[in-house]
């Protein structure tokens, strides 16, 4: 390149960072990984979709906020019977959606009708499920009547799953999502980018931000080009995190290190031989060296796991020792498995970059005990109908599971796992229906122990949110109890 040709082009880029520092500071620009393939979260299970709607467009009768608990959002307060068997909603009066339609028990009614029905497509229908009746005495007021205590019932009910809709519109969410959060759907420019504005006719404190763009660069090195040259905001898990210490040492930008529900594991298919071998499965887990997964995929910045529950809670029970790194013990479990010179099989990854950084480095590792990979890398969509959904066709897998409290989840029969535990599904049974803390906490130990003794998956590491702000941008999550960019209190400052 000319000199000249040089200059020109960092005159090019200063002036796009100059551009972007000199716009309105009501507006933000966020880098998301992957585009979701639709914006209805109560009809789809991809995380995408909650990160750009999840409280800033759709909301709940309650949401979860920064700490992980339950708030008041559409219903302004509640009471639960002692049996646990009964919550009584007070609804916000003149809340509308962005459309002007009204907010009353009756669209409670119709949304959770729509998630628990027979048709229902919700991806987790399962938390409706033990509602037995709903009463709508007057428009302000809704009883939910369950068949038997369910603990987690209100924590479930501020999901994105639980998200209200209005019946003339719940059909068209998928494109054109109407809710009644304070940012309204403005438009979706397909491979590109979803904008958000701000929705003047909402119901409670209007948000500081006028307009939310979310652009979509599943690239780590577009993600830190855009960083550099202004083009976006933030970035809330940057995908290139060896290079974080560029924007720690420059004085325009953030980097936020938090924690997320999110458990990173090399999930096995139960359905496939020789992994129904639970000694195939403990030589998987004995042949992974965890602490370099953590290191080389996400800089480490995660926390090495050793079974499905978020470290950061009271109830995590630390049971890495159970499948410590010990290439021997690995090699003598498959000898005794009838595996002595290991196996073929297919290593399908998402194209999240922790994904695909964690599977070259344990396709390496595998190798080291003969169990050799043909690493594949799928797209969203695909991964979700080919993987996560029947037929299940996979025999390994690398995700982050980032629903909170989702470690019932492994007593699904229909689960893309495929675990069948007898013992397993009855603490699971035990632990939804106790509203007793002490014996809750008691199960969720004991589910952690039988996972982790199953060698269930291969747990890798708590996967972090390592955020990088611009400066100037206060508000923004630290962790992420939810799988959400809730932007409702961020501002520039």
């Amino acid at each position: 390149m000319s000199i000249r040709r040089f200059v020109m082009a960092a005159l090019i880029a200063v002036a796009a960072f100059a551009t972007a520092e000199a716009q309105p500071r009501d507006r933000l620009v966020v880098a998301n990984p992957v585009e979701p393939p639709h914006l209805d979260p109560t009809t789809h299970v991809a995380g995408s979709i909650r990160e750009v709607v999840y409280a800033n467009l759709f909301e709940g009768l309650v949401l979860i906020d920064r700490d992980g608990a339950p708030y008041a959002a559409l219903a302004e307060s509640w009471t639960v019977a002692p049996d646990g068997l009964t919550y009584t909603f007070r609804l916000r009066r003149g809340v509308k959606f962005h459309d002007g339609t009204d907010f009353d028990s009756a669209v409670v009614r119709f949304t959770l009708d729509r998630a628990r029905g027979p048709d229902s497509v919700n991806a987790n229908k399962r938390i409706f499920e033990p509602i037995a009746a709903i009463e709508t005495p007057d428009a302000a007021t809704v009883i939910l009547r369950l068949s038997r205590p369910v603990g987690s019932f209100l924590y479930d009910l501020g999901s994105a799953d639980a998200a209200m809709v209005a019946p003339n519109s719940a059909a068209t969410n998928n494109a054109r999502p109407i809710g009644t959060g304070p940012f309204m759907f403005r438009e979706w420019v397909r491979g590109d980018r979803v904008e958000l504005v701000r929705n003047p006719n909402y119901w409670g404190r209007a948000p500081a931000l006028a307009a939310v763009t979310f652009r979509f660069m599943s690239d780590a090195q577009a993600q830190v080009a855009a960083l550099r040259t202004g083009a976006v905001d933030v970035v809330p898990n940057l995908g290139a995190a060896e290079l974080l210490d560029e924007f720690r040492n420059n004085p325009n930008f953030q980097v936020v290190v938090g924690a997320t529900e999110g458990e990173a594991i090399l999930a096995m298919n139960h359905r496939r031989a020789p992994l129904s071998d639970v000694r195939v499965r403990r030589a998987i887990a004995h042949a992974i060296d965890r602490q370099a997964v953590n290191e080389g995929a996400v800089a480490g910045n995660g926390r090495p796991i050793g079974t499905h529950y978020p470290p950061h809670y009271r109830d995590y029970v630390d049971l890495t020792q159970l499948s410590r790194y010990d290439v021997a013990r690995a090699r003598a479990l498959l000898r005794e498995a009838g595996q002595p010179n290991g196996f073929q099989a297919r290593l399908i990854v998402p194209p999240f970059p922790y994904a695909r950084r964690s599977g070259e480095i344990i396709q390496a590792m595998l190798a080291e005990v003969g169990i050799r990979t043909e690493i594949l890398v799928y797209q969203g969509p695909q991964w979700l109908s080919q993987v996560f959904r029947a037929p299940y066709d996979y025999e390994f897998t690398i995700i982050a599971h980032t629903e909170p409290f989702d470690f019932p989840n492994y007593a699904r029969e229909d689960w893309y796992i495929g675990y069948a535990n007898p013992a397993y599904r009855e603490v699971i049974a035990q632990w939804m229906r106790t509203n007793d803390a002490a014996e809750r906490s008691r199960l969720a130990q004991q589910a952690q122990r039988i996972l982790a003794e199953d060698a269930v998956v291969g747990f890798l590491f708590q996967l972090p949110q390592v955020a990088v702000l611009r400066r100037g941008v206060t508000g923004w999550w630290q962790n992420r109890p939810v799988q959400a960019n809730d932007v409702t209190q961020v501002r520039w400052e």
